[in-house]
């Protein structure tokens, strides 16, 4: 469905391209992209310059979202709270119908090359996730706050992953208390 509303043509192929790809993949077409977003291709190659470099932008422009919605509201609350502030709201991420998962994960996983516009952008948002982690286990006086946040990642990716692909529900809290089982493990405070 080709968007009609005001928005530039670079912003809507940008909406367009965090759609599809989200719902679809990455290897979207970009016919379809520029359907969706009602913009021609040449349109899109002068703005882009190509598709990787539009799907790059596309999720640079989602990557302050991310953050905020997984950082707790309270920047004083304790280190354990803010880290399973993140598997609590994964949970209740998973719970929408349109939840595909993670959208940096899944670029990483499929466009697979690592020097791709796009898997820079999506291994910069992973990475920064996980430097919180290890920022919050330092905090809480975790034993070794770099292994505590490799495992955190593993369980917020593993999650995110298996609820997007609808073989997992995450409704009952699992996430939370599994990364919570972490934190008492690393010797995290309460």
């Amino acid at each position: 469905m080709a968007t009609t509303d005001k928005a530039s043509p670079r912003d809507r192929l940008l909406d367009a391209a965090a759609r599809l790809c989200y719902r679809d993949g990455v290897s979207i077409g970009v016919e379809a992209l520029c359907r969706e977003a009602g913009v021609s291709k040449r349109s899109m190659y002068q703005l882009f310059g190509g598709k990787d470099e539009m799907l790059a932008a596309s999720l640079e422009r989602r990557v302050p979202g991310y953050d905020a919605r997984l950082t707790h509201p309270d920047p004083q609350a304790p280190p354990r709270e803010r880290i399973l502030y993140v598997f609590e709201r994964l949970e209740q991420d998973s719970l929408d119908a349109d939840f595909h998962g993670c959208p940096f994960l899944a670029a990483l996983v499929e466009l697979k090359d690592p020097g791709h516009p796009a898997s820079e952008v999506a291994r910069e948002a992973k990475e920064r996730l996980a430097h919180a982690f290890r920022t919050e286990a330092e905090r809480g006086g975790a034993r070794d706050p770099e292994l505590l946040a490799r495992q955190l990642m593993l369980v917020f990716d593993g999650a995110g992953a298996r609820a997007g692909a609808r073989v997992e529900r995450l409704a009952d809290g699992l996430a939370t208390a599994t990364a919570a089982t972490l934190c008492d493990a690393a010797g995290l405070r309460r």
